[in-house]
């Protein structure tokens, strides 16, 4: 494996980790993860990376090394810490983002915001959710109001890592027993469970869990993609859940999606499910390096 360093930076008040590698002085490349996961999972995509870079992965606010709030979450915050990492490690010139699920849905919405920022975006499957109505809103809110006075929220604790292990490969048989233990490593973190012992959790802070008390709006996404000017990588996983969860490859709703990105390329990878950088990670970097300059 590629080594790797990690930095701390302070962003908007708190202390973030990036993870690193390659040397100072090369291309810089910008990877952002999703949702539950770390930075420290893009290393299977940096091992098949055949040019020089300077790869930066940021661990979002919550999730791995990176401090989080201890309290609810929203999307405007990753909006916000994306910047704040910008001004700090390329405060003159646009950058490469290569961005998974959440990561995907921050870097285009990020891109139509300060469309100066970013040079070409690689999307793994941050094709946004699923659309809501408004006559939602009011359960929506109640629900998030009954989190608040519950107990506070926890992450399932296993035995030890090999155990977290294996409920990553449950969850996705095509993870190998040696990435499924590296995930493990990085994923997880120690703790005390319940009952006393120790064990291993899912390295994020609890309050992830809580329902979003807004709704999401498509349509003011949408309305940022529009406004995208860099040339944007589509990639989806041709047996994504998620996807097949949320959309069809013809349906009005998808195409309306990528219909607002005036230079976009679409790619399918086979033998891919939602984390097509844990599933086909040669294939991933490929395409990366076809796409960028």
């Amino acid at each position: 494996m590629k080594p790797s360093r990690s930095h701390y930076l302070t962003l908007r008040g708190r202390r973030s980790h990036v993870r690193c590698w390659g040397a100072e002085q090369a291309p810089l490349l910008v990877l952002l993860h999703g949702w539950g996961d770390v930075s420290a999972s893009w290393q299977f995509v940096v091992d098949h990376l055949q040019r020089d870079w300077r790869v930066m992965a940021l661990d979002w606010r919550g999730f791995g090394l990176s401090q989080g709030n201890g309290d609810s979450y929203w999307f405007p915050d990753y909006l916000a810490d994306l910047d704040a990492l910008l001004e700090q490690i390329s405060p003159h010139q646009p950058v490469n983002l290569v961005a998974h699920s959440l990561g995907g849905n921050v870097a285009c919405m990020y891109a139509g915001i300060r469309p100066e920022r970013v040079a070409k975006i690689v999307n793994l499957e941050g094709t946004g959710l699923q659309r809501h109505h408004s006559d939602e809103a009011p359960a929506r809110y109640g629900k998030w109001l009954s989190q608040l006075r519950d107990e506070a929220p926890t992450f399932r604790v296993y035995a030890d890592r090999r155990a977290f292990a294996s409920r990553l490969q449950e969850e996705n048989p095509r993870l190998t027993d040696e990435r499924a233990e590296f995930l493990a490593l990085h994923l997880g973190e120690e703790c005390i469970g319940d009952d006393g012992q120790a064990g291993i959790r899912l390295a994020a802070d609890a309050p992830h869990r809580w329902v979003n008390p807004t709704l999401y709006r498509i349509e003011e996404a949408m309305a940022c993609w529009r406004r995208i000017t860099a040339p944007v990588l589509w990639v989806t996983g041709r047996d994504s859940f998620l996807f097949r969860r949320f959309f069809a490859m013809d349906s009005e709703d998808y195409r309306s999606r990528i219909a607002c990105l005036h230079d976009v390329r679409e790619m399918m990878v086979d033998e891919c499910g939602h984390n097509l950088h844990h599933d086909q990670p040669g294939e991933v970097a490929r395409l990366i390096e076809e796409f960028l300059p």
